[in-house]
């Protein structure tokens, strides 16, 4: 997985998760994997409690050892507030590769309900992963990182692969192409074990051919996803959307300070001092750019409910030219309680001296009142124009679970739980379908914040294909560690994906303008504090699974869970 992508050490893993697979079909482990001397008995035995608790106990380790190397790095949001969220490190690291991790113990299960002998068992697991990770990705609001597709999304010939068949379904094909070879290289060695001094020539023939099928497999599979790929980025025009020129901002400010209320003003003069500033360190005021883009939560505060932070951005745009800003806001039930139970200061620029902003917008003070049912907090996307007021916007849907809101959310609170954002009450779910946003001079947009992007499916269900996404996040509770730089892969296989531009702007890193093939035209590197300029690449025509979606997935379940239920049965009757 990104950033190391050495993808090839699954040819080894997902070998021994088969083997150890194996084992659990026979109490003493002795189902050959031929096929051909597999009796009834052993074929029943597979089925019992026994055996599936095995194959169940085999996933959950090979998964919470996946899980804990890809994830580690969540530990890393507890440091932020080390004083009161260290002491949850621990749980947090393990327990949620322990959680995730019973989806793979799921798939050992389903593995051996499918199984059958040799090939099958890999067409078994790969018909299992690829089910259990769908799920992943679904139940209980899903999780799709790290999916295990992504191992056949790197270089980038072969992320053009997401775009013919999705991620799920590369999911599917990682198996056929890692545990393929060598599962039937050591089939080929029992079979000549069995069959040589002695056997006819016609069996000699088949067991040599055994490893080559193995090969062939994976040597297929990679050709066409080359193949496919490699012609994709052939047709690449290099067209740009006329009269478009954007700025990416990226602070680079430590998640520690973003939410000190002494910090506000600064933080603030920041975003506005980066804008008016070009790629080389000069001042050029936003000469020749159309649209300006800060990430999530730029402005710690609530810029709706500061005038004069509106009237300062309007100052910075020039006319015609947009600010499109990650922002909180706060829907008031009504005025008194917005100006009467919670007073905010109209009468200065951001700063501490506001209670709206350290009580409504500063997460580490405990949220809006001290009856937080009584407003609902949005995590959101506005687009400003150059007279300060707002043009569109996008609250999101998505929320990040123990982030941004509690499951069970009263009872949690009302034992002394809250959320990393500390905010009373969580924040709130904007409301679906997931709209386009109309802003001049760009093709239609679709918003995404923070881990919005990693959901594959979300993006143009139901609605008009985007010409464009923009995703505003903040990566900094996260560090310098892998954890960001995943971020930043799978958003730039989102644009490979749908066929369209990703711009992504971070508040730490990795901030690019990403262009429909995936490839950075522009970028930030973690933890770099500057801007990047560019032009927008221009969406291309969409692509096989930007038409059908997971459906191909779905014919791909029918169809194998129909031949390994029939092949099981008559080898059963056999």
């Amino acid at each position: 997985m990104a950033p190391f992508f050495v993808a090839p050490v699954l040819f080894v893993t997902l070998p021994v998760f088969i083997w150890l697979i194996d084992g659990s079909l026979s109490g003493d482990a002795s189902v050959r994997r031929d096929g051909e001397d597999v009796t009834k008995r052993s074929i029943i035995c597979a089925r019992t409690a026994h055996g599936l608790k095995r194959a169940a106990v085999a996933g959950w380790w090979f998964g919470f050892g996946y899980f804990l190397f890809g994830m580690f790095w969540i530990g890393e949001a507890f440091l932020v507030e080390a004083e009161k969220f260290a002491w949850l490190l621990p749980a947090a690291v393990m327990l949620l590769p322990a959680g995730l991790a019973l989806f793979f113990a799921a798939a050992g299960a389903l593995t051996v309900l499918l199984w059958r002998p040799g090939f099958g068992r890999v067409v078994a697991l790969a018909t299992a992963l690829g089910l259990t990770e769908w799920l992943r990705g679904h139940i209980l609001t899903g999780l799709p990182w790290n999916t295990l597709g992504y191992a056949l999304t790197w270089p980038e010939t072969l992320m053009q692969s997401a775009g013919l068949v999705g991620i799920y379904c590369l999911t599917i094909l990682a198996v056929f192409v890692f545990a393929s070879p060598l599962v039937r290289v050591t089939d080929w060695a029992e079979q000549t074990t069995d069959t040589f001094p002695g056997a006819s020539g016609s069996v000699r023939a088949t067991s040599f051919l055994t490893p080559l099928s193995g090969m062939g497999v994976a040597a297929f599979v990679l050709v066409g996803l080359w193949t496919y790929g490699s012609v994709r980025l052939a047709g690449d025009t290099g067209a740009r959307v006329p009269g478009v020129n954007l700025r990416i901002v990226q602070p680079s400010i430590r998640q520690r300070d973003k939410w000190q209320p002494d910090k506000q003003r600064e933080i603030f003069d920041l975003h506005v001092a980066l804008s008016r500033t070009n790629a080389a360190g000069v001042r050029d005021d936003l000469s020749g750019i159309t649209h300006v883009i800060w990430p999530e939560a730029a402005m710690p505060f609530l810029p709706l409910d500061t005038p004069q932070a509106l009237a300062e951005i309007g100052e910075m745009l020039p006319d015609g030219v947009l600010l499109i800003s990650g922002a909180l806001r706060v829907d008031w039930p009504n005025e008194a309680l917005r100006t009467g139970e919670v007073p905010r200061s109209t009468n200065t620029a951001p700063s501490a001296s506001s209670d709206a902003t350290t009580k409504a917008g500063d997460p580490s003070h405990g949220g809006a009142s001290d009856r937080p049912r009584q407003r609902r907090a949005y995590n959101s996307l506005m687009v400003f124009g150059s007279e300060g007021g707002l043009t569109a916007l996008y609250d999101k849907i998505h929320l990040v679970p123990f982030g941004e809101y509690l499951p069970f959310q009263d009872a949690l609170e009302s034992i002394g739980l809250e959320q990393l954002t500390r905010l009373r009450g969580g924040f709130a779910t904007g409301r679906t379908p997931r709209p386009l946003l109309d802003i001049p001079g760009l093709p239609p947009l679709l918003g995404l914040v923070c881990y919005e992007a990693i959901f594959p499916g979300e993006i143009v269900q139901g609605q008009e294909r985007p010409g464009l996404i923009v995703n505003v996040t903040n990566d900094g509770w996260f560090g310098n560690t892998t954890g960001p730089r995943q971020h930043f892969h799978m958003a730039r296989v989102r644009a490979a994906e749908q066929g369209v531009s990703v711009v992504r702007v971070a508040n730490n890193g990795i901030s690019a303008v990403i262009d429909p093939y995936g490839r950075a035209i522009a970028r930030l590197e973690l933890d770099q504090r500057g801007v990047a300029d560019s032009a927008l690449p221009a969406a291309v025509g969409r692509p096989p699974y930007g038409w059908w979606g997971d459906w191909l997935t779905m014919l791909y379940f029918l169809v194998s869970v129909v031949w390994l239920v029939g092949r099981s049965a008559v080898m059963g009757q056999s």
